[in-house]
């Protein structure tokens, strides 16, 4: 199977019809294609792999009026490209193989990774969780197509752990049976890219060009991992594969052989990519916490819209400390744009917990200081009145002396609730005067419907006892002290 004339990307199309592409089809008819129609974490992969075989094709863009004039030569340049390196996108056969380690051999011990399933991250394969998947202990063939997509997610996502040995050239391969998180996987961190009306459009839109790279803390513009394939665990091919801006977007986390039988493969560490501030992911957040910078995080307690004033930060200059996704520059100054943000969640012991993902229409606003300030105002507004609801909630079961008061109940009907309203949250980025009397305007009062639908799910009144406590909680939701503001809460 050859990944650039054979389908196995599955895409979906204008009119809602979805279907499986090769990448020749894909950039072929990218004008006429809505969006993929992948899981969150693959959708990462995927467009990495895109971007990466993009820029390798164009040789950059290598500044902003370069990249303005570049969308029409993504098309012709890319089949050209693909055309070259085709070999190089081999799933199978004797020869190189696209993201597989040569001359790779089983170690002396056999291990969990026997298994094909083991690179499905949603199935549960050995010490992969059940929460996607139930049919643990199985032997399941995996179809090409699918061993594709499976592949290129897990050298983007596996998660941190223990893991068998192989003989790479005959030597075992690094970690002496311990990995670390793939570079998409660290500090769960969250995933942004612009979305255009077709998947051109998107492609365009989120490349990077090379003076972006050059300003950024990594080393170089680089060569996809195919133009120079790592050969041994030294020199400049791994040099470039872990530190260059186009060798790590399609990495070579572990390392990996299939066998055409798609039911098992050979499977042990690979290569181990530093993380920020070593190297910064064009698609991710950086935030300050604590004095100190740090990748912004999912997670499955907070949801995404809540992250969206971090996430919304343009990059103005190099000695910018905290921004979002590096493509946000490609942004006219006044347009709306169209933002995909999703993660995967992983636990510090490698267990995946979620993934999670959304996209938000955003006003103009969002990407300049007031505004979106304004919305921030909003988000603190509405985590306030959550914490007053708990407050609640707590004098509630404290009257009835109840040892398991309903927090977590009442947290997830209020946020169900509010999340129904997010257009009046960011009408506050479009008109910033709203945000001045929160708690008059179409979000706040949403926001306070929220809390007091919670308290009356969490908190039922139907004994004497319960009424008594009930009021006594809902004096403490509606108490309000004179000359009241509302204090955003801090940032994280």
């Amino acid at each position: 199977m050859n990944l650039t004339i054979d389908p196995w990307i599955p895409v979906e199309r204008a009119d809602g019809s979805r279907e499986l592409i090769s990448l020749q089809d894909l950039f072929a008819h990218a004008r006429e294609l809505h969006d993929l129609a992948v899981k969150p974490h693959e959708r990462i992969a995927l467009m990495r792999l895109l971007l990466c075989i993009t820029h390798a094709a164009l040789d950059g863009p290598r500044d902003a009026a370069e990249w303005q004039d570049c969308q029409p030569l993504i098309q012709p340049r890319v089949r050209n490209y693909l055309e070259t390196w085709r070999a190089a996108f081999e799933l199978f056969g004797e020869g190189l193989r696209f993201l597989q380690l040569p001359n790779l051999q089983r170690g002396k011990k056999s291990d969990e990774g026997n298994f094909a399933t083991k690179l499905d991250l949603m199935l549960s394969t050995g010490n992969n969780p059940t929460l996607f998947d139930n049919r643990a202990g199985e032997e399941r063939s995996i179809r090409a197509a699918r061993a594709a997509i499976n592949l290129l997610t897990f050298q983007n996502f596996s998660p941190c752990g223990r893991i068998g040995v192989a003989l790479w050239n005959g030597k075992e391969t690094p970690g002496k049976g311990a990995s670390t998180h793939a570079p998409c996987t660290s500090s769960s961190m969250i995933h942004t890219f612009l979305l255009g009306s077709c998947m051109l459009e998107t492609l365009h839109l989120n490349l990077l060009n090379k003076d972006v790279i050059a300003d950024a803390p990594n080393a170089g513009w680089g060569k996809p991992i195919w133009e120079l394939p790592v050969t041994e665990a030294a020199g400049e091919s791994l040099q470039n594969a872990r530190m260059s801006y186009l060798g790590r977007l399609v990495p070579l986390s572990r390392a990996i052989r299939l066998n055409e039988d798609g039911i098992s493969i050979i499977l042990a560490n690979g290569l181990d990519y530093p993380v920020f501030p070593a190297f910064r992911e064009g698609s991710a957040t950086i935030i300050k916490r604590k004095e100190e910078l740090g990748l912004l995080s999912a997670s499955s307690s907070r949801s995404l819209w809540r992250q969206l004033p971090a996430i919304t930060i343009k990059l103005r200059s190099k000695a910018d400390s905290t921004a979002g996704p590096l493509a946000l520059n490609n942004l006219p100054g006044c347009s709306d744009a169209v933002l995909w943000v999703g993660a995967l969640i992983a636990a510090g012991n490698g267990k995946i917990v979620d993934v999670v993902e959304s996209t938000y229409s955003l006003p103009a606003g969002m990407f300049s200081e007031f505004p979106r300030a304004a919305y921030e105002k909003g988000v603190a507004y509405a985590e306030e009145r959550e914490g007053i609801l708990i407050q609640s909630v707590k004098s509630y079961a404290s009257t009835l002396k109840a040892t398991s008061p309903a927090y977590a109940h009442a947290r997830q009907q209020f946020w169900t609730r509010v999340e129904q309203h997010l257009s009046a949250l960011f009408d506050l980025a479009r008109n910033s005067d709203l945000a001045a009397d929160l708690p008059n305007c179409s979000w706040g009062k949403a926001v306070q419907a929220g809390a007091f639908d919670a308290y009356e799910q969490a908190c039922p009144r139907q004994t004497p006892r319960q009424i008594q406590a009930y009021v006594l909680g809902l004096r403490k939701l509606t108490f309000r002290p004179k000359n009241h503001q509302s204090t955003p809460a801090a940032h994280e």
